[in-house]
């Protein structure tokens, strides 16, 4: 096991993309994203040429570019070989609009931003805001230059085309920041997250090998995507950290496109999140191994998996879920569920390599039972937040990652989520956890998705109400909005049911799938 606090001379790329080579894996397959496939060699070289290029370019050791990159072959490309020039990468949400990027593009202060063609048109109004950024770089088919004016646009492989194929590898340290992720703004505006070397190998092992147990002989698909926390450990150091492979697909993971997918690359191991497996346990579709017929494992994470979710998946496709929490701060998941031990709307037990606490509004550790903020201690906290002082102190306390999550631990020893910090809110003057009221709510049969939130009643005081979207076929008559309360009543206790339900078509989310329960509060203040 990988000793994670010396320092020391290391560089990511060295084990996730060399080791691979020197361990006889170069022939390979690493990735393959419908259209082209990459094995371990064939990345090697690719990070070799990358690394060169961006030297040739005059991008030195601790420069910073952005990755606005869609899931193909091009995306580890361009992070490794960024990683082995010891250039800082910045993966950003591909589903965000121009004022959006232009935040982050000026907070981070790239000096370039690379870009797939598709993505393009989207930041072009935005670059001229850029002073920092010296160049452009477009990822593959259909690059038009000319949207960018008189700004310096390259083709990736033009930039590959500069660098040689010669082993280079920047020196860097294991505790030297390697790359950033912005949080994904589910309460307010997205934190340059700065991550170190030595944090990626810390997941893989911990989490990856130690709990999921993935080997060298697993193929795997991550509907997450490769932009955030935990599709990059997915799809892209898991498998790599013991020579396996992993499908990519550049376009938006509706269960449809799922389902083609499943059944043409067979995965052995499927990441998705609670909203995606309930879209799919909605479809006709759904079958034994969700189309794969190797699947041997699925993991959830983003939000947690309520309990009627994770038994159906179990009886459709014959595949439990391993529900766990990770966040952008501790790079992946560190609470999580075993193969074997999976317990009902549980996050599970502390990953081997991580401690965790639960305290209460005093600072002091709760009770077994008793509600409260949810700490982390582990190797793969991140270094701090890029320019927010205040956030990071309050974060980064120590040894110890403030998650911002509400959780109580049971006298098992397992934890459950209780929702977010600022979401929680008092009943009568009992706290009452959103989540509850969320999974009674979807556990009827008329129910896809729910989210709920705090509402000053006539009197002023507080009580629960729901915002919801039905399965089809169900109308939203007052007959059946009576018969969510009373289940609700049934299922959470009588206090907590919604006193209203609004039905919508769609639900605020972030790009992770996580309900943004701060836009709903919003609207209603604004109302």
């Amino acid at each position: 096991m990988t000793d994670y606090t010396q320092r020391r001379p290391y560089n990511a790329a060295t084990d996730f993309v060399d080791g691979n080579v020197v361990g006889g894996r170069g022939g390979k397959l690493a990735f393959n994203d419908g259209a082209r496939r990459l094995t371990y060699a064939e990345l090697q070289a690719a990070t070799w040429r990358c690394a060169h290029g961006l030297r040739a370019f005059g991008f030195r050791q601790e420069s910073r570019i952005a990755l606005l990159m869609l899931d193909t072959v091009d995306f580890p490309i361009a992070f490794w070989g960024a990683i082995r020039a010891g250039v800082v990468a910045i993966p950003l949400n591909t589903l965000l609009n121009a004022d959006q990027y232009g935040y982050m593009l000026a907070d981070s202060r790239v000096e370039a931003v690379f870009v797939s063609a598709a993505l393009a048109p989207t930041i072009a109004p935005i670059i001229d805001r850029l002073p920092r950024l010296r160049m452009i770089v477009i990822a593959g088919e259909g690059a038009d230059k000319a949207i960018f004016g008189r700004h310096e646009v390259m083709l990736f492989d033009e930039i590959l085309s500069h660098g040689k194929t010669e082993p280079w590898t920047a020196e860097t340290l294991s505790d030297e920041v390697a790359f950033w992720l912005y949080s994904s703004g589910s309460t307010g505006a997205p934190k340059g997250t700065k991550h170190v070397h030595i944090s990626l190998m810390a997941t893989a092992e911990l989490y990856g090998q130690g709990v999921l147990g993935i080997r060298a002989d697993d193929h795997v698909y991550s509907a997450a995507k490769l932009f955030f926390a935990y599709g990059l450990g997915n799809a892209m150091s898991f498998p790599m950290s013991v020579g396996a492979s992993a499908a990519l697909f550049p376009g938006r993971p509706t269960p449809d496109a799922v389902f083609e997918l499943m059944r043409r690359e067979r995965p052995t191991i499927f990441f998705g999140v609670p909203t995606l497996y309930a879209a799919m346990l909605a479809s006709k579709d759904l079958g034994r191994g969700a189309g794969s017929d190797r699947l041997r494992a699925c993991v959830s994470a983003g939000e947690a998996l309520p309990a009627h979710i994770g038994a159906q998946w179990r009886e459709k496709v014959g595949v439990e879920i391993l529900d766990g929490i990770g966040s952008t701060e501790m790079l992946h998941i560190f609470l999580s569920n075993r193969p074997g031990d999976t317990r009902p709307d549980s996050s599970g037990k502390p990953v081997p390599g991580y401690d965790a606490r639960i305290l209460g509004e005093d600072g002091a550790e709760v009770a077994t039972e008793e509600v409260g903020e949810l700490v982390i201690r582990g190797p793969s906290a991140a270094e701090g937040y890029w320019n927010q002082r205040a956030k990071s102190r309050g974060t980064f306390v120590g040894e110890w990652t403030y998650t911002g999550d509400k959780y109580v631990r049971d006298a098992d020893g397992y934890y459950h989520c209780r929702g977010r910090t600022d979401d929680m809110f008092k009943v009568s003057g009992v706290w009452v956890s959103p989540f509850e009221v969320e999974a009674a709510l979807v556990s009827h049969e008329a129910v896809l998705e729910a989210a709920v939130i705090g509402k000053e009643d006539q009197d002023g005081l507080i009580k629960p109400k729901a915002f919801i979207v039905l399965k089809p076929g169900y109308t939203a008559d007052a007959k059946l909005l009576d018969t969510l309360k009373d289940h609700v009543k049934d299922k959470a206790g009588p206090w907590k049911y919604p006193r209203w339900i609004d039905v919508r078509g769609d639900l605020p989310k972030t790009a992770t799938g996580k309900i943004q329960r701060f836009v709903l509060r919003k609207d209603e203040t604004n109302a």
